[in-house]
């Protein structure tokens, strides 16, 4: 009796799970005494095969590192073969190495033993000088991932979690017609993470155990291809890699809906100076800094005369009914320029064509090239296969639509690895900047990168008004450039604030642009922020000339402070010119070092926005590049 009150208790802890990986009824009962005696019996019915290749095989795995062809199979090893319905055909398969993506080289290098696993798992040769350089490529075609959400936590400890099963787990290979299925499966019970296999259809002996590693994906489906690269080859030049804008549901897909004054307002009434304006702020910087007499600090909304939030605000359309004389520092669909993916897709309205057929650059010429992985891979995977086979770089740095700080983010020009990374969260693959203008650090003898940051004062977007802050902030990295090594966090990034051993590298704007012209004589930094405030310009035009949900809607209430990061590329070109690259707009940025170095910085900017005082000492006001 005590037995079935155990497995009771399993299924009711662990049917979730059983249900959403549709491990069929049947395999309970066995998969729960597997788990409770930690039984590993596969052996007694499958058994691992070494694959034989002929030495001048093209794309032997031992040869090619990024063959995708796999070293071992496994096979069904009973007489009598395997069943289906054989409630036993259930086995546990335990994970060889648990990790996260940014600490793995990392692993490998400090523990020998796991390495020389990983290397017969991946058929990488132990003798090799840098063996750990081909498993961290051969990685894609053995690895899978799962996150953590349970509330309360980080971001940081929701970044993904990967995992390499054992020898028998990495042996089952892809199908496009499988036998078995083989699926994560968290054991609540003791907090450990194992893979499970079982039998989909009647296998008989000797016959190959073969699972659908993208099941989850339609066989017809235009990005299945591209999605098993990892482990079939794919001739994907002849498909198109044009972009086209989505429509107008794709916009609001997972977002909370959000209302708009239907209406043109009429602008707010102008201030009275003897009247301060009452000032609700979420933000604690704004608390602190916002000591101008024209403003007083509430602690009530109701109260308020600008209400200053750092939680997304929706329903516009209520605010102007119910408090029409209330500024919010937000506008309606601002995310179309603040999510990385919907950012792309607004600045590409700037283009008259989309690439260049010879170098297949795509335009504008300040919009890296981005590609959306969740309805874009095969589009990308064609033009990746293109520039390719035209022998062009194909770095690429892939990114989370919506997570700052560098989070969930690697730079790579391996394929394999792309098409995997989103299987941890939507991303895009942006095209990564191969011939960045660089900075001369003297104390690192050595040219770093850097990116600079504007904040942009949005005032209104029909007709469309917007400043810069003159005062721009710099952020650098502390190992001098190279293109190899993509794993050094403070080689190629540039957010520091939040690495625990990291420097923080400050220079202020005005001592940047003294030593920028030592460095740069030929390149006058005021044409350089004339063609970076021409392009902030016309990204928010773009964003604001598509009616929403497509495009920023206007409203009179609503005033906005975004940050924009920018970095500077070399054209590829025999001119060799400097080009500004727009790898993103912040949503609430920190300002907290802006108000460290300019203890003016909010009042002022408060002044601009709800009290209409110019201060073009301060601020410049954006225009087309044709009235710069």
């Amino acid at each position: 009796m005590d037995g079935i009150n155990k497995y009771n208790e399993f299924v009711a802890l662990h049917k979730p799970q059983l249900e959403s990986s549709s491990i069929p009824m049947h395999f309970w009962p066995a998969l729960y005494r597997k788990l409770a005696a930690d039984t590993f019996d596969a052996g007694e019915a499958l058994q691992l095969m070494l694959i034989d290749y002929d030495e001048d095989e093209e794309q032997n795995p031992a040869e090619d590192d990024d063959s995708p062809n796999p070293v071992f199979a496994l096979g069904v090893a009973r007489d009598q073969g395997i069943r289906a319905s054989d409630p036993q055909a259930i086995y546990l398969i335990d994970h060889a190495w648990t990790f996260r993506l940014n600490s793995a080289r990392q692993q490998l290098q400090q523990y020998p033993h796991l390495a020389d696993r990983l290397s017969a798992i991946t058929g990488v040769d132990l003798e090799l000088e840098d063996r750990i350089d081909k498993i961290l490529r051969r990685l894609w075609k053995y690895c899978h991932a799962y996150s953590i959400g349970s509330e309360g936590l980080t971001d940081e400890e929701r970044q993904p979690i990967w995992y390499v099963m054992d020898e028998v787990g990495s042996a089952v290979n892809h199908s496009d017609d499988p036998n078995f299925r083989l699926v994560p499966l968290l054991y609540l019970n003791t907090q450990t993470t194992f893979s499970v296999l079982f039998p989909i259809r009647d296998c008989e002996a000797g016959e190959q155990v073969t699972r659908d590693v993208v099941e989850y994906v339609a066989k017809e489906a235009p990005q299945r291809a591209a999605l098993l690269l990892p482990w079939r080859d794919a001739d994907l030049t002849g498909e198109s890699f044009l972009q086209v804008e989505p429509r107008a549901d794709y916009f609001t897909s997972g977002h909370i809906a959000e209302t708009y004054p239907k209406e043109n307002t009429d602008p707010l009434p102008s201030r009275s100076r003897c009247d301060p304006l009452k000032v609700y702020a979420e933000y604690e910087v704004v608390r602190q800094h916002l000591t101008s007499p024209e403003f007083l600090l509430v602690s009530n909304e109701q109260e308020a005369d600008v209400l200053w939030l750092t939680h997304h605000f929706k329903t516009f359309e209520e605010l102007a009914d119910q408090s029409p004389g209330k500024f919010i520092n937000q506008f309606p669909f601002e995310y179309v320029i603040t999510i990385k993916d919907l950012l792309s897709i607004v600045g590409r309205r700037a283009a008259k064509e989309h690439h260049n057929g010879l170098t297949l650059d795509t335009y504008p010429d300040w919009l890296p090239t981005t590609y959306n992985l969740s309805t874009e891979l095969r589009e990308f995977a064609a033009y990746y296969q293109t520039r390719a086979a035209k022998g062009l770089d194909n770095h690429w740095i892939i990114k989370p639509w919506n997570l700052a700080r560098g989070l969930d983010t690697y730079i790579t020009d391996n394929i394999r690895q792309i098409v995997r990374l989103p299987a941890t969260g939507p991303k895009i693959a942006q095209k990564y900047i191969e011939r960045p203008v660089l900075f001369r650090r003297e104390e690192l003898e050595g040219r770093v990168k850097f990116d600079i940051r504007y904040v942009i004062l949005l005032k209104s977007v029909k007709p469309l008004k917007a400043y810069v802050h003159r005062k721009f902030f710099l952020r650098f990295a502390n190992h001098p450039f190279s293109l190899d090594n993509f794993d050094d966090y403070e080689k190629h990034y540039t957010v520091m604030n939040y690495q625990e051993e990291a420097q923080l590298h400050h220079v202020k704007c005005e001592d940047f642009v003294t030593l920028w012209q030592e460095q740069y004589p030929e390149n006058d930094w005021s044409v350089l922020e004339q063609e970076i405030c021409s392009m902030l310009y016309e990204v928010l035009q773009c964003a604001s000339q598509a009616d929403p949900p497509c495009g920023l809607a206007p409203c009179a209430q609503s005033r906005a402070l975004y940050a924009a990061d920018i970095m500077l590329r070399w054209t590829d070109d025999e001119e060799r010119v400097m080009r500004p690259q727009l790898l993103e707009i912040n949503w609430t940025p920190d300002c907290k070092r802006a108000c460290d170095y300019y203890p003016e910085f909010f009042n002022d900017i408060f002044r601009l926005l709800f009290l209409d005082e110019e201060n073009d000492e301060s601020f410049r006001l954006l225009r087309p590049e044709k009235d710069q």
